[in-house]
């Protein structure tokens, strides 16, 4: 059989088009940079969606919407914010066949929106903490587009939240990085994401402190998969959030922002994908075990049926397919594609021998296994295969970064991996060295791995990778 796919090792990015196109997952829009999610790629992101909301509001955050139109004169409020975004906004000026008096911005991110409510919403410090997500699509004009990785337009979430304290601030950023963020790539998307601090030249514009989670994909470059940020008092006194504190006097609010996105299905295709295509996790799979009929047969249709009714009272997301006017090769390798972690394949033979075949998509593995055992063994397999694309997307990484002592040294290592370095022997003037030869600081973190109140800290360790 022709292969479906450039091998991974041929050509990564190939490989990438290829899997996005093959397994349906998305299209390229009409407009340049824009792209259409494909039922099967948005089933993977409802999911995301219904995983991180959950754990957003468990953090005691509640969902609103705010404007997709933002006046210009909201961002320019806030200078450094504006000049972060300036390259990438999406600007209207005609509305109804005339001029706007105003132009209006599409949203790149709600900072300056959300502000301008929040300084309406917040009185006293009874209204704090003021916890608020939205999930919505914004807009960033991108030179280089790459569908699920950098798009014109995507979806995402974005946290914004109002705080008394800079310690309150501080505190709910990190919980969100790593109660929402990490617990959620980690155990859920199977991806062991570095957490730590962003330079200053990294920094998310118009904040104090940028925190991020990075992944190492299947090529060895990193993927900043989510950030969570101190935005200290520079939102709220631009747009004048203030609160009557309990001793009576008038004080700005601190605030945080914090974001993912559609992002992250690029980073599950990167991180999980081999050379047959998609391998969704068990947890975030929509369908985690994929139920089919090799071929018409005395009661086949009928045991298959069965297998998953009683997968689906078991709790687990079950597709099915009876299609037997299409032969099962075509229908195995789609299967294949598009990364269903379980087949439960189910033909006239082994049924006669009371059996059903479970194939799994992480190891290709087929084995016979009695009608009756189906789903503890279906069970049993979809949380060995989680732990499974975890500990093997682990190994690659720690497989692939390389502690050096100089900066040069860490600059070769990045070619094919991450460095780990010494901050003290990059600094900023190291960081714009390496910039200049496509090579940036992912993160800094303390020697235990722990996440740095600030790059001015003794003994920080950089991580420097290419990056997508």
């Amino acid at each position: 059989m022709a292969r479906v796919l450039t091998p991974r090792a041929e050509d990564f990015p190939r490989w990438y088009q290829d899997l996005i196109a093959k397994a349906q997952l998305a299209d390229n829009g009409p407009v340049r940079g824009t792209m259409v999610i494909r039922p099967a790629g948005y089933a993977i992101w409802e999911r995301m969606q219904a995983e991180m909301d959950a754990r957003i509001k468990a953090a005691g955050a509640e969902n609103a919407y705010f404007p997709l139109f933002i006046p210009e004169s909201y961002l320019k409020r806030e200078a450094e914010h504006v000049e972060g975004f300036s390259p990438e906004l999406a600007v209207v000026t005609h509305g109804g066949g005339k001029q706007l008096a105003e132009p209006v911005v599409v949203r790149p991110t709600s900072e300056t929106v959300i502000g301008e409510f929040m300084a309406k919403w917040v009185d006293s410090y009874r209204d704090l903490p003021l916890l608020l997500n939205q999930w919505a699509n914004v807009v960033r004009w991108e030179l280089r587009p790459r569908i699920f990785l950098r798009t014109s337009e995507f979806l995402w979430q974005e946290g914004h939240t109002a705080h008394a304290t800079a310690a309150d601030a501080r505190a709910y950023a990190r919980r969100i990085l790593h109660e929402v963020y990490e617990d959620f790539m980690v155990g859920v998307l199977g991806i062991p994401v570095v957490v730590g601090l962003k330079t200053a030249r990294e920094r998310f514009a118009g904040a104090t402190a940028t925190y991020t989670c990075e992944g190492m994909m299947g090529d060895g470059k990193a993927l900043q998969m989510g950030t969570s940020h101190e935005l200290g008092q520079n939102f709220a006194k631009a747009f004048d959030i203030t609160y009557t504190s309990a001793e009576r006097t008038m004080e700005h609010a601190w605030t945080t922002s914090w974001g993912t996105s559609t992002r992250m299905l690029g980073g599950l295709i990167m991180s999980h994908g081999d050379d047959n295509g998609l391998r969704v996790p068990p947890r975030i799979a929509p369908i985690q075990a994929h139920v089919m009929v090799v071929k018409a047969g005395d009661g086949v249709g009928e045991a298959a049926a069965k297998l998953r009714d009683a997968l689906r009272d078991a709790g687990v997301r079950v597709g099915f397919d009876d299609r037997t006017d299409t032969p099962f090769g075509r229908r195995a390798v789609d299967a294949e594609l598009k990364g269903y972690p379980v087949r439960v394949e189910v033909g006239p033979r082994d049924l006669a021998a009371g059996h059903a075949v479970l194939v799994r998509r992480t190891d290709g593995s087929k084995t016979p296994v009695p009608v009756t055992d189906v789903v503890g063994a279906v069970l049993a397999a979809l949380e060995a295969d989680q732990q499974a694309l975890h500990d093997e997307a682990l190994h690659l990484r720690q497989s692939r970064t390389t502690e050096v002592t100089t900066l040069a040294d860490a600059i070769a290592a990045a070619a094919t991996g991450w460095a780990r370095v010494p901050w003290s022997a990059v600094g900023a003037q190291g960081e714009a060295e390496a910039n200049g030869q496509g090579v940036t600081v992912r993160c800094l973190l303390r020697a235990d791995g722990s996440v740095p109140d600030s790059e001015d800290e003794p003994e920080l360790v950089a991580i420097l990778a290419r990056s997508y």
